[in-house]
């Protein structure tokens, strides 16, 4: 094999690490950019928080872009500033060598900030902010430890409660939790019921049910004898509860004897138990969403704001800028132009966040102004590629901006994607976006007579009456994404 050498043009894309690090920033979400920017703050001397906020700069854009460009080999004051150690103000408080014994710190020391107080003015309760939920296990097991049993039923119980789901149904049988238990145990199935029946008077009502009947039943037990109808909801329970599923209300006055009025009643009392009690106990925390993006109407104008409070507003710190010496190689001060170089590019990285964040949401606003004007029925058919078209960026960039974003609009708070559906075509020639479909059908079946709900193929008759051609397998498609169950689960006589 002969060796040469050849000479070749060509074309690539080269990803610098100033790109790799705006493109990164671009997808994080707000709690995400708040780490990373923590983050930030720790490792580079060079970067601060400005805490000196000009009150007619609303987003903060400008201060931001104007702090990443500059530094001592753009602005000779940086050095002149940094020659003076107290030329920011700071205070350096000397401590007396003798101290009273009565003596505060307040005394002493100037207080930078006040104690952490709620806006009531109560003491901050860490406990209640920060602790974790208790889960339905957690509450079984703390009943168990009240509970007096003997070491085998606590065995027993102790399996029981890990075969409950967060629902509070036990998913295994008296046969599988027998095969549980080691055979030295001498377990039997008559001892395993014996200690399901005790548990099944936990808290809360109807936990340890192996199906919905006996979850009903278990709560009917608990309300007081004298309660109206609650004999004739043990029987509905007990003998009825597939028609009652089915919505077969004529059989079951028929069977029961029942005129329409009193099934109505005792409907009314079956209605008020809880099918799922474990839910009434759980360890799921609230999750807050911080909007990105505030839309607001001022005066018949539809105005879009970056949210100020999402990241705080860095700077360069002058006078770490201002030790940097220009013709100085050594190892400290190629730290410091290192550090400073990062810093601006991180600047300029959430310059250009913020920028991008802006350009996609006010597309958006602008072409979806209907649905902020009338409602989900007004939503408009819109692709992440006539965003891209728009603004003339890439569509992997919109995809990056619209995930894990928010906008705070007057009808609440959605992710960008929300505004973002694909379309039916309509019998005019013109399309209707899935999202508008969604909200027609949730409007129609919210009007229905609960007697006899709409079938899908009485809403795609419907739909096709105002011009929308929507197949019933679509309807059912959108309806489940709805969580709205099938016509005759819906029906009801009360």
């Amino acid at each position: 094999m002969k060796q040469g050498l050849q000479l070749k043009l060509g074309q690539s894309l080269t990803m610098t690490p100033q790109l790799q690090q705006a493109i990164r920033l671009l997808q994080l979400s707000t709690l995400d950019l708040q780490q990373e920017i923590q983050q930030a703050l720790q490792e580079n001397p060079m970067l601060e928080v400005d805490e000196e906020v000009p009150e007619n700069d609303s987003d903060g854009n400008d201060a931001v872009n104007e702090r990443a460009n500059e530094g001592p080999l753009d602005n000779p004051e940086l050095s002149a500033n940094a020659s003076d150690p107290n030329a920011d103000g700071d205070f350096e408080p000397t401590m007396p060598d003798d101290l009273p014994v009565d003596t505060q710190w307040e005394d002493i020391l100037p207080s930078s900030a006040p104690a952490p107080m709620s806006e009531a003015g109560e003491d901050f309760d860490f406990d209640s902010r920060n602790g974790a939920g208790e889960s339905l296990k957690d509450h079984l097991l703390w009943q168990l430890n009240l509970t007096r049993l003997s070491e085998k039923d606590q065995i027993i119980a102790l399996a029981i409660i890990d075969a409950t789901d967060t629902n509070g149904r036990l998913n295994s049988s008296v046969e599988e939790l027998l095969e549980l238990f080691p055979p030295e145990l001498d377990i039997e199935d008559d001892e395993v019921v014996a200690v399901l029946h005790a548990l099944q008077q936990f808290e809360p009502v109807g936990v340890f049910a192996r199906d919905l009947q006996e979850c009903l039943l278990l709560q009917l037990r608990q309300i007081p004898a004298d309660t109206p109808w609650l004999e004739q909801a043990r029987i509905l329970i007990n003998r009825h509860i597939n028609q009652l599923s089915n919505g077969d209300f004529a059989q079951i006055m028929r069977r029961m004897k029942l005129p329409e009025e009193d099934l109505r009643s005792v409907l009314r009392l079956v209605q008020s138990l809880d099918p799922f009690p474990g839910k009434q106990i759980g360890d799921d925390d609230t999750e807050y969403v911080v909007p990105d993006v505030f839309v607001s109407k001022k005066e018949g104008r539809w105005v879009v704001e970056l949210n100020p409070d999402t990241a705080p507003r860095l700077r360069i710190n002058s006078h770490y800028a201002g030790l940097i010496k220009r013709a100085d190689s050594s190892a400290d001060n190629s730290y410091l132009r290192d550090n400073l170089q990062e810093a601006r590019w991180f600047l300029k990285s959430l310059q250009s966040r913020n920028e991008t964040m802006m350009k996609v949401a006010s597309e958006i606003v602008r072409r979806q102004r209907n649905f902020l004007e009338y409602g989900d029925e007004a939503m408009k058919p819109l692709v992440l590629h006539d965003i891209a078209e728009a603004v003339e960026m890439h569509e992997s960039t919109i995809s990056r901006v619209t995930t894990r974003k928010y906008m705070h609009t007057p009808r609440g708070i959605f992710e960008l994607k929300y505004f973002f559906s694909s379309h039916v075509a309509t019998t005019s020639g013109g399309a209707c976006s899935s999202t508008a479909i969604r909200a027609l059908i949730k409007k129609l079946i919210a009007a229905e007579n609960a007697r006899k709900p709409l079938s899908d193929s009485k809403l795609a008759q419907l739909l096709e009456e105002q011009g929308i051609q929507v197949a019933r397998r679509t309807i059912a498609k959108y309806r489940d994404s709805l969580m709205i169950p099938p016509s005759n689960e819906r029906k009801r006589l009360v």
